[in-house]
């Protein structure tokens, strides 16, 4: 009989170890991919700087157009946008975002490349900042159907149809 009781009270406690630890959540499915996430854009800039720059953070800067109507725009997912310049001067665009799916989803539909965490992504302009950032664990999202990632890479299925998430970065 406590043979029976000590099983039936593992397994209740197991059952509220798996419900609090968050384990098989299905909200997020960007979460068991192992990659970094950011609270707010400093700590994304934080991020970037540990492995390449991200200088003179701006907040949605008036005179910076790239994806300026997009962040306004709730398909796209995006809760804000910022900017900063890379150590070679070229243009980094940042942005969290609420929604992941939502933000594949308008990528889709054209030909943007982005670094992507758990809840943001990132465009650099400059390549050598790209290839700088491949140790921070972001992967790279494209939605071209031209992409073909080598074997020994990883190719993960995007959240929608026809965009991947990969460690291979290409030079074009």
């Amino acid at each position: 009989m406590r043979l029976k009781q000590a099983v039936t009270a593992s397994t209740a406690a197991l059952a509220a170890l798996l419900l609090l630890t968050g384990c098989g959540d299905d909200d997020d499915p960007m979460a068991d991919l192992g990659l970094p996430s950011a609270s707010d854009m400093a700590s994304l800039a934080s991020l970037i700087n540990e492995h390449a720059a991200c200088q003179d953070l701006e907040a949605d800067p008036a005179d910076w157009d790239y994806m300026k109507d997009e962040a306004k725009d709730p398909a796209w997912g995006i809760k804000e946008r910022a900017y900063c310049e890379d150590e070679y001067g070229d243009d980094i665009t940042l942005l969290l975002i609420n929604d992941m799916r939502k933000f594949q989803e308008q990528s889709a539909k054209g030909e943007e490349s982005w670094q992507i965490g758990q809840n943001f992504a990132i465009a650099p302009v400059n390549g050598e900042t790209i290839h700088q950032l491949a140790s921070s664990k972001m992967l790279a999202l494209s939605c071209s159907p031209d992409l073909t990632v080598p074997s020994g890479y990883k190719k993960i299925d995007g959240l929608v149809d026809g965009c991947v998430m990969t460690d291979y970065l290409s030079d074009s």
